[in-house]
């Protein structure tokens, strides 16, 4: 882990941040005490989206589409 002064930190952010993407963490001191740790963010794998993420795994048939029976729209409060 760097360590680095509040000046050092100022002067060379740019170096500082390669660090951190690369994995690493950094201590910013001022007056040889730490007052801040910057770290790489914590990231996950990503999230597929929800929309259409089943495509193509499964098929309706065509009993599906059709109306249901007169007792189960009743049992639903439907009519």
């Amino acid at each position: 882990m760097a360590s680095v002064s509040v000046h050092e930190a100022k002067t060379h952010l740019s170096r500082l941040l390669r660090v951190i993407e690369e994995g690493g963490e950094v201590e910013i001191t001022r007056r040889n005490r730490v007052v801040a740790r910057i770290v790489p963010p914590k990231t996950g794998p990503k999230k597929k989206p929800l929309l259409g993420r089943m495509k193509g795994k499964f098929e309706l048939g065509d009993a599906f589409f059709e109306p249901l029976p007169d007792e189960e729209l009743r049992a639903w409060g439907l009519i």
